[in-house]
């Protein structure tokens, strides 16, 4: 793989230890996937925030890139396992909260911005259309790739944070537009119609289709809520990284010859099979972080009533501020609920708090079992809160 001067600089090491390693790491992946120099990125996205997944070898290795590594483009993160504010409500203990508020600290003094968000496009991290960049977190990496049409393969943690700090990523994979064409069109013979019906197509898809790069025929309206779902749930299901909907998102595609069906009976399967909670005591909402949109809503729903179960609404600290301001946050805590800025319920230590959980995210459904052992149940945003003042 070809390198500049500048990057032969950085790989030496002349530009400190944190750039050597980053570098070492984003040539390792060059050369493993064919790449044949290394571009400019505008932007990065870092998953691999909590200190539930990171554990102190994580947090080692943070703290070693943090001696004298600096992001060289706006980086934003993924969601962290508590609320960075107000822990505390949501059930987190002192150990964890100390870990956690390490790692946020390495990330800081690297001039990465806490965002702590699993939707950097909501909150100020918006590449436009065509733009490299390198994003690790799946869901938002689907979005970028589809929705925005920005181009980003699916990044990890290490390889995510080596771009913060050099500006660079391999060409490779979804960086070419070769690599970007659609491979199997799917014809949606089922009404979606809905966040949860949109997750549910997701799953459908992405267990038929596995990681290959559709062209949907069949949706006639997608709202921000719904292809946040869909790229989620895609995502999720199976590691599709970039998708076509015919007349709704804006990247180009030759119609592929390999083509297969998605029918209502399909979709109803698939929520009935995230669906086999019969006992609800969690209602959790925010997977991805919900919109000041969503948020509007739940307040409107919970005006003047109470809630009986733990009901969290997670989203980003700049989203929560916004609620602030309109009266939502008074709103939805007053009825006893909680809004959990800065974390989700994917990546919380709340494993063993509870039995079943209802949410409108079919992601979360598949954390939720697979991570914290809860059953789970998909069901409209009104849904949840009427579950929730039961």
């Amino acid at each position: 793989m070809h390198l500049t001067k500048e990057e032969e600089k950085m790989l030496s090491g002349k530009q400190g230890n944190a750039v050597k390693k980053s570098m070492e790491i984003l040539v390792a992946l060059g050369e493993i996937y064919g790449a044949k120099k290394l571009i400019d990125v505008s932007s990065v996205q870092i998953a691999g925030v909590s200190y539930h997944n990171l554990g102190d070898a994580g947090l080692d290795y943070l703290a070693e890139l943090a001696k004298d590594g600096k992001a060289r483009v706006l980086t934003t993160l993924n969601p962290a396992g508590m609320d960075l504010q107000d822990w505390k409500k949501l059930g987190i203990n002192e150990e964890f909260a100390e870990k956690q508020r390490k790692v946020i600290n390495a990330f800081r003094k690297m001039n990465v911005i806490v965002t702590c968000t699993c939707t950097p496009y909501l909150i100020g991290n918006l590449p436009r259309y065509g733009q490299h960049i390198a994003w690790s977190e799946s869901s938002a990496v689907c979005f970028a790739n589809s929705v925005i049409g920005a181009r980003t393969n699916r990044e990890g943690g290490p390889s995510s944070i080596a771009s913060a700090l050099t500006g660079k990523t391999p060409e490779y994979g979804l960086h070419l537009e070769e690599n970007r064409q659609a491979q199997v069109l799917v014809k949606v013979k089922a009404k979606i119609d809905s966040v949860p019906k949109f997750g549910a197509l997701g799953k459908v898809i992405g267990e038929k289709i596995k990681n290959k790069i559709p062209l949907i025929e069949g949706i006639e309206n997608a709202n921000m809520e719904e292809l946040k779902s869909l790229c989620a749930s895609i995502a999720t299901f199976g590691g599709t990284a970039l998708f076509h909907i015919k007349g709704i998102t804006p990247n180009k595609t030759i119609k592929p010859k390999e083509s297969i069906e998605v029918t209502n009976t399909e979709i109803d399967e698939a929520i009935s099979k995230l669906s086999d909670a019969e006992e609800i005591d969690f209602v959790g909402i925010g997977c991805p972080h919900a919109s000041i949109y969503e948020i509007k809503k739940i307040a409107e729903m919970l005006e003047g009533k109470k809630t009986k179960k733990d009901f969290w609404i997670c989203t980003a600290r700049q989203t929560k501020e916004l609620a602030d301001k309109m009266g939502y946050t008074d709103i939805i805590e007053g009825a006893g609920a909680k809004i959990a800025a800065d974390t989700c319920m994917a990546v919380a230590p709340i494993k063993g708090r509870y039995k079943g959980m209802i949410t409108d995210s079919a992601k979360a459904c598949y954390y939720a079992a697979g991570h914290n052992n809860f059953k789970t149940r998909i069901r409209s945003l009104k849904e949840c809160v009427e579950e929730a003042i039961k």
